[in-house]
């Protein structure tokens, strides 16, 4: 039985994942999640006695301690899920963003090359990509060139670059996953679908920034899930793969759909001032991993935005507590 790794599994996509790991294969999760604000053991309640599943509290830039970590359980795989993701924090501060997402990846690379680990993952996003424009019919694919626009982006493209140059330098079996825009169950609300649904179900207003028609690609996160898992076992050494969901929304068709979905809401769109460095579209070309490893996303925004509403709905102490720490 593998013993994996997996990093931010207290966070949205990485609880998820450890979920769906746990459903579908027999390894052992240990988890490592150092709790910010966005992390979660609620997410990961109903396994917390599972006998193949661990968690410690730890933080992935700490040199020391995750040197000793791999000293002691001889991993065999590392699933990079860690990460300050929300760009707004990024621009108000980005100093959390260089220290997890850039020396937290090295931190880790490093522990991977020196304690032999068989495969490491890191878990990337669309936005080191840039910004496709307005009016653009083009797609990202990965041949793409790295061109991101505000401090999150430049952070986690910087962690990208480190994996990949690990791999060239120093032979380190390393591959990277890019997604588009992940919703479901235990999104942390500052993320635009559960800030819009927790403010729809208060009968709060929902402010959408600028015009509201930036335009993002949705990807249902159990589908990125079962296409992380895929890549971790199956992608070649030094592989790049887009994970994109193929449902392009504009910000304001979201904010309709919430509101149009949440039962008796009264809440309306304020419009207010756009965020700097606000990418107009991404859309993410997944013909490579659709192609060459056979993963197709299995949900229609069409069902899965509805499903998800109703597990908010269904969940509202977890929303209660999560909304706290807004």
């Amino acid at each position: 039985m593998k013993k994996i790794l997996i990093t931010g599994g207290a966070g949205f996509i990485g609880s998820n994942f450890i979920h769906h790991v746990l459903e579908n294969r027999d390894y052992h999760i240990v988890n490592l999640d150092k709790l910010t604000y966005a992390g979660n053991l609620e997410n990961l309640r109903d396994i917390q006695s599972h006998p193949k599943y661990r968690f410690i509290q730890g933080d992935i830039a700490d040199g020391k301690f995750i040197n000793a970590l791999f000293e002691t359980e001889k991993f065999d795989g590392v699933i990079n899920f860690a990460a300050e993701t929300h760009v707004d924090r990024s621009i108000e501060d980005s100093n959390p963003f260089i220290q997890t997402n850039i020396i937290g990846t090295h931190t880790l690379l490093e522990a991977t090359r020196n304690h032999e680990v068989a495969r490491y993952h890191q878990v990337s996003t669309d936005e080191v990509y840039g910004d496709l424009g307005d009016g653009s019919r083009d797609f990202f694919t990965e041949s793409t060139p790295i061109a991101p626009n505000c401090p999150y982006a430049a952070a986690k493209a910087s962690a990208d670059l480190l994996v990949l140059s690990w791999a060239e330098t120093y032979g380190l079996d390393a591959i990277i996953t890019r997604c588009s825009n992940n919703y479901g169950p235990y999104q942390f609300p500052e993320k635009l679908i559960p800030f819009f649904l927790f403010r729809a179900m208060g009968n709060e207003n929902l402010p959408l920034y600028g015009d509201g028609q930036n335009i993002r690609d949705w990807l249902y996160v159990r589908d990125h899930c079962e296409a992380i898992l895929l890549a971790f076992e199956k992608s070649p050494a030094g592989e790049v793969w887009n994970i994109g969901g193929h449902n392009e929304k504009t910000n304001i068709e979201i904010a309709n759909l919430i509101i149009k979905n949440v039962p008796n809401s009264s809440s309306q769109i304020q419009f207010v001032a756009d965020r700097k460095a606000h990418d107009r579209r991404y859309a993410m070309d997944a013909s490579k991993i659709e192609a060459r490893l056979g993963w197709e996303p299995r949900h229609t925004f069409e069902e899965a935005l509805p499903k998800t509403i109703e597990w908010y709905l269904a969940h509202k102490d977890w929303v209660a507590g999560c909304r706290k720490k807004v």
